[in-house]
Protein backbone atom coordinates (compact mmCIF):
# COMPACT_ATOMS: atom_id res chain seq x y z
CA UNK A 1 0.00 0.00 0.00
CA UNK A 2 2.64 2.49 1.07
CA UNK A 3 5.05 1.34 -1.65
CA UNK A 4 2.44 1.88 -4.35
CA UNK A 5 1.77 5.42 -3.15
CA UNK A 6 5.46 6.30 -3.21
CA UNK A 7 5.82 4.89 -6.71
CA UNK A 8 3.02 7.13 -7.96
CA UNK A 9 4.50 10.21 -6.29
CA UNK A 10 8.18 9.73 -7.15
CA UNK A 11 7.84 11.28 -10.64
CA UNK A 12 7.47 14.71 -8.99
CA UNK A 13 10.83 14.37 -7.17
CA UNK A 14 14.31 15.37 -8.38
CA UNK A 15 16.36 12.67 -10.12
CA UNK A 16 18.67 12.06 -7.10
CA UNK A 17 15.76 11.63 -4.69
CA UNK A 18 13.95 9.35 -7.15
CA UNK A 19 17.00 7.02 -7.29
CA UNK A 20 17.19 6.89 -3.47
CA UNK A 21 13.48 6.14 -3.31
CA UNK A 22 13.89 3.31 -5.86
CA UNK A 23 16.47 1.64 -3.61
CA UNK A 24 14.19 1.94 -0.54
CA UNK A 25 11.26 0.40 -2.45
CA UNK A 26 13.42 -2.49 -3.74
CA UNK A 27 14.67 -3.25 -0.21
CA UNK A 28 11.11 -3.27 1.13
CA UNK A 29 9.93 -5.58 -1.69
CA UNK A 30 12.74 -8.03 -0.96
CA UNK A 31 11.85 -8.00 2.73
CA UNK A 32 8.20 -8.70 1.91
CA UNK A 33 9.16 -11.65 -0.32
CA UNK A 34 11.69 -13.20 2.10
CA UNK A 35 10.25 -16.13 4.09
CA UNK A 36 9.79 -15.72 7.80
CA UNK A 37 12.49 -17.90 9.39
CA UNK A 38 10.40 -18.45 12.49
CA UNK A 39 7.34 -19.45 10.49
CA UNK A 40 9.38 -21.84 8.34
CA UNK A 41 10.86 -23.45 11.44
CA UNK A 42 7.38 -23.86 12.96
CA UNK A 43 6.15 -25.43 9.72
CA UNK A 44 9.07 -27.89 9.61
CA UNK A 45 8.49 -28.87 13.23
CA UNK A 46 4.80 -29.45 12.50
CA UNK A 47 5.69 -31.68 9.53
CA UNK A 48 8.09 -33.72 11.66
CA UNK A 49 5.49 -34.07 14.41
CA UNK A 50 2.97 -35.29 11.84
CA UNK A 51 5.40 -37.90 10.46
CA UNK A 52 6.36 -39.19 13.91
CA UNK A 53 2.79 -39.30 15.22
CA UNK A 54 1.60 -42.91 15.79
CA UNK A 55 -0.88 -44.23 13.23
CA UNK A 56 -4.01 -45.57 14.96
CA UNK A 57 -5.25 -49.05 14.00
CA UNK A 58 -7.77 -49.18 11.15
CA UNK A 59 -11.38 -50.16 11.96
CA UNK A 60 -12.19 -53.89 11.92
CA UNK A 61 -15.94 -54.09 11.23
CA UNK A 62 -15.62 -57.60 9.74
CA UNK A 63 -12.74 -58.96 11.84
CA UNK A 64 -10.25 -60.34 12.68
CA UNK A 65 -11.63 -60.28 16.19
CA UNK A 66 -10.38 -59.76 19.70
CA UNK A 67 -11.49 -62.41 22.18
CA UNK A 68 -13.56 -59.88 24.14
CA UNK A 69 -15.47 -58.66 21.07
CA UNK A 70 -17.57 -61.79 20.53
CA UNK A 71 -20.25 -63.38 22.70
CA UNK A 72 -19.03 -66.91 21.93
CA UNK A 73 -15.55 -66.72 20.39
CA UNK A 74 -15.12 -70.52 20.59
CA UNK A 75 -18.13 -71.25 18.37
CA UNK A 76 -17.06 -73.17 15.22
CA UNK A 77 -13.39 -72.44 15.92
CA UNK A 78 -10.36 -74.53 16.83
CA UNK A 79 -8.79 -73.42 20.11
CA UNK A 80 -5.04 -72.94 19.77
CA UNK A 81 -4.67 -70.87 22.91
CA UNK A 82 -3.41 -67.58 21.51
CA UNK A 83 -5.69 -67.87 18.47
CA UNK A 84 -9.06 -69.39 17.66
CA UNK A 85 -9.02 -70.62 14.05
CA UNK A 86 -12.24 -71.04 12.03
CA UNK A 87 -13.04 -74.73 11.58
CA UNK A 88 -13.65 -76.13 8.11
CA UNK A 89 -14.13 -79.86 7.36
CA UNK A 90 -12.03 -79.50 4.19
CA UNK A 91 -8.93 -78.16 5.85
CA UNK A 92 -5.68 -79.48 7.23
CA UNK A 93 -4.13 -77.53 10.09
CA UNK A 94 -0.37 -77.41 10.61
CA UNK A 95 1.54 -75.82 13.47
CA UNK A 96 5.03 -74.34 13.33
CA UNK A 97 7.34 -74.98 16.26
CA UNK A 98 10.36 -72.91 17.30
CA UNK A 99 12.40 -73.81 20.40
CA UNK A 100 9.65 -76.24 21.42
CA UNK A 101 7.06 -73.45 21.32
CA UNK A 102 4.20 -73.24 18.81
CA UNK A 103 4.41 -69.81 17.17
CA UNK A 104 2.29 -70.11 14.01
CA UNK A 105 -0.51 -72.13 12.43
CA UNK A 106 -1.15 -72.82 8.76
CA UNK A 107 -4.55 -73.63 7.29
CA UNK A 108 -4.30 -75.75 4.12
CA UNK A 109 -7.23 -75.92 1.71
CA UNK A 110 -6.44 -78.16 -1.26
CA UNK A 111 -3.58 -76.41 -3.10
CA UNK A 112 -3.59 -73.18 -1.05
CA UNK A 113 -2.38 -72.19 2.39
CA UNK A 114 -2.84 -69.44 4.98
CA UNK A 115 -0.18 -69.08 7.65
CA UNK A 116 -1.39 -67.19 10.73
CA UNK A 117 0.82 -65.63 13.38
CA UNK A 118 -0.16 -63.22 16.15
CA UNK A 119 2.11 -60.75 17.93
CA UNK A 120 1.87 -58.35 20.83
CA UNK A 121 1.55 -54.70 19.79
CA UNK A 122 1.10 -51.22 21.31
CA UNK A 123 -2.38 -50.47 22.63
CA UNK A 124 -3.38 -47.65 20.27
CA UNK A 125 -0.78 -47.77 17.53
CA UNK A 126 -0.67 -49.53 14.17
CA UNK A 127 2.49 -51.46 13.29
CA UNK A 128 1.33 -53.05 10.01
CA UNK A 129 2.72 -50.19 7.91
CA UNK A 130 6.16 -50.74 9.51
CA UNK A 131 5.97 -54.52 9.15
CA UNK A 132 5.05 -54.17 5.45
CA UNK A 133 8.10 -52.00 4.84
CA UNK A 134 10.38 -54.50 6.59
CA UNK A 135 8.95 -57.47 4.68
CA UNK A 136 9.26 -55.63 1.37
CA UNK A 137 12.85 -54.65 2.11
CA UNK A 138 13.81 -58.22 2.97
CA UNK A 139 12.24 -59.66 -0.18
CA UNK A 140 13.80 -57.13 -2.53
CA UNK A 141 17.22 -57.68 -0.96
CA UNK A 142 16.84 -61.36 -1.82
CA UNK A 143 16.06 -60.50 -5.44
CA UNK A 144 12.28 -60.70 -5.18
CA UNK A 145 9.62 -58.32 -6.43
CA UNK A 146 7.01 -56.65 -4.21
CA UNK A 147 3.83 -54.76 -5.06
CA UNK A 148 1.78 -52.96 -2.38
CA UNK A 149 -1.99 -52.96 -2.95
CA UNK A 150 -5.13 -51.91 -1.16
CA UNK A 151 -7.31 -55.02 -1.55
CA UNK A 152 -10.08 -56.94 0.24
CA UNK A 153 -8.16 -57.19 3.52
CA UNK A 154 -6.79 -53.65 3.39
CA UNK A 155 -3.20 -52.84 2.50
CA UNK A 156 -1.21 -55.93 1.60
CA UNK A 157 1.97 -57.00 -0.17
CA UNK A 158 1.91 -59.22 -3.25
CA UNK A 159 5.35 -60.64 -3.70
CA UNK A 160 7.37 -62.90 -5.95
CA UNK A 161 9.66 -64.60 -3.46
CA UNK A 162 12.83 -66.37 -4.71
CA UNK A 163 12.72 -70.13 -3.98
CA UNK A 164 14.69 -73.20 -4.99
CA UNK A 165 12.63 -75.54 -7.15
CA UNK A 166 12.66 -79.33 -6.68
CA UNK A 167 15.02 -79.74 -9.63
CA UNK A 168 17.54 -77.42 -7.98
CA UNK A 169 16.91 -74.40 -10.20
CA UNK A 170 15.85 -71.00 -8.91
CA UNK A 171 12.28 -69.85 -9.30
CA UNK A 172 9.72 -67.56 -7.70
CA UNK A 173 6.73 -68.27 -5.46
CA UNK A 174 3.76 -65.90 -5.50
CA UNK A 175 2.76 -64.93 -1.96
CA UNK A 176 0.35 -62.43 -0.39
CA UNK A 177 1.21 -60.85 2.97
CA UNK A 178 -1.85 -59.52 4.81
CA UNK A 179 -2.10 -57.97 8.26
CA UNK A 180 -4.42 -56.43 10.81
CA UNK A 181 -3.83 -54.29 13.90
CA UNK A 182 -6.02 -55.04 16.91
CA UNK A 183 -6.14 -53.93 20.56
CA UNK A 184 -2.63 -54.74 21.82
CA UNK A 185 -2.08 -57.35 19.11
CA UNK A 186 -1.18 -57.69 15.46
CA UNK A 187 -2.23 -60.57 13.21
CA UNK A 188 -0.20 -61.45 10.13
CA UNK A 189 -1.30 -63.79 7.39
CA UNK A 190 0.66 -65.29 4.49
CA UNK A 191 -1.47 -66.61 1.63
CA UNK A 192 0.30 -68.99 -0.75
CA UNK A 193 -0.50 -71.42 -3.52
CA UNK A 194 -3.33 -70.93 -5.95
CA UNK A 195 -5.13 -68.55 -3.56
CA UNK A 196 -2.30 -66.06 -4.00
CA UNK A 197 -3.13 -65.57 -7.68
CA UNK A 198 -6.80 -66.61 -8.05
CA UNK A 199 -9.22 -64.23 -6.25
CA UNK A 200 -12.04 -66.78 -6.32
CA UNK A 201 -9.91 -69.36 -4.52
CA UNK A 202 -8.38 -66.77 -2.21
CA UNK A 203 -11.80 -65.67 -0.95
CA UNK A 204 -12.10 -68.71 1.35
CA UNK A 205 -8.77 -68.02 3.03
CA UNK A 206 -9.52 -64.30 3.27
CA UNK A 207 -12.72 -65.24 5.10
CA UNK A 208 -10.74 -67.43 7.51
CA UNK A 209 -8.35 -64.58 8.20
CA UNK A 210 -11.26 -62.25 8.99
CA UNK A 211 -12.94 -64.82 11.23
CA UNK A 212 -9.84 -65.58 13.29
CA UNK A 213 -9.94 -64.56 16.96
CA UNK A 214 -6.78 -63.38 18.74
CA UNK A 215 -6.42 -64.13 22.46
CA UNK A 216 -3.84 -61.60 23.64
CA UNK A 217 -4.26 -62.12 27.38
CA UNK A 218 -3.34 -59.60 30.07
CA UNK A 219 0.28 -60.54 30.68
CA UNK A 220 2.83 -57.82 29.86
CA UNK A 221 4.55 -58.45 26.53
CA UNK A 222 7.01 -56.45 24.49
CA UNK A 223 5.71 -55.23 21.13
CA UNK A 224 6.26 -57.82 18.36
CA UNK A 225 6.72 -60.71 20.77
CA UNK A 226 4.87 -63.73 19.32
CA UNK A 227 1.66 -64.75 21.04
CA UNK A 228 2.30 -68.42 21.76
CA UNK A 229 -0.08 -71.14 20.64
CA UNK A 230 -0.85 -74.66 21.86
CA UNK A 231 -2.41 -77.80 20.45
CA UNK A 232 -6.18 -78.17 20.79
CA UNK A 233 -7.49 -80.06 23.80
CA UNK A 234 -7.48 -83.85 23.48
CA UNK A 235 -4.95 -83.76 20.65
CA UNK A 236 -1.24 -84.34 20.40
CA UNK A 237 1.28 -84.62 17.60
CA UNK A 238 2.53 -88.08 16.73
CA UNK A 239 6.33 -87.67 16.54
CA UNK A 240 6.54 -90.45 13.93
CA UNK A 241 3.83 -89.29 11.51
CA UNK A 242 3.57 -85.61 12.47
CA UNK A 243 -0.24 -85.92 12.50
CA UNK A 244 -2.70 -85.29 15.31
CA UNK A 245 -3.84 -88.28 17.32
CA UNK A 246 -6.18 -88.50 20.32
CA UNK A 247 -4.59 -88.51 23.74
CA UNK A 248 -4.79 -91.76 25.65
CA UNK A 249 -7.95 -91.93 27.71
CA UNK A 250 -9.53 -88.92 25.99
CA UNK A 251 -13.26 -89.35 25.69
CA UNK A 252 -13.87 -86.33 23.47
CA UNK A 253 -11.73 -86.18 20.36
CA UNK A 254 -13.32 -83.09 18.82
CA UNK A 255 -11.67 -79.74 18.22
CA UNK A 256 -14.74 -77.55 17.92
CA UNK A 257 -18.48 -78.06 17.76
CA UNK A 258 -19.46 -81.15 15.77
CA UNK A 259 -16.22 -81.26 13.79
CA UNK A 260 -14.41 -84.61 14.12
CA UNK A 261 -10.77 -84.16 13.05
CA UNK A 262 -10.13 -87.88 12.81
CA UNK A 263 -12.70 -88.51 10.07
CA UNK A 264 -11.60 -86.04 7.39
CA UNK A 265 -10.02 -82.94 8.84
CA UNK A 266 -8.53 -80.85 10.14
CA UNK A 267 -5.30 -82.75 10.49
CA UNK A 268 -2.47 -81.18 12.44
CA UNK A 269 1.07 -81.46 11.20
CA UNK A 270 3.99 -80.26 13.30
CA UNK A 271 6.53 -78.26 11.30
CA UNK A 272 9.80 -77.34 12.94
Amino acid sequence: MFGRRRRSEKDDLPVEEREDLDEIIEDEDEADEAPDAGAASDSDDADLDELSRPIPPAPRPDGPWDFDELEDPHEDRIDLGGMLIPADPRMELRVEVSNDMIIAATVVLEDSGLQLQAFAAPRNESIWHEVRAEIASGITQQGGVVDEQDAGLGWELRAQVPVQLPDGTQGHQLVRFVGCDGPRWFLRGVISGRAAVDPAVGADLEGMFRDTVVVRGNDPMAPRDPILLRLPENAQVDPNSGLAVPQQGAEDNRFAGDLDPFQRGPEITEVR
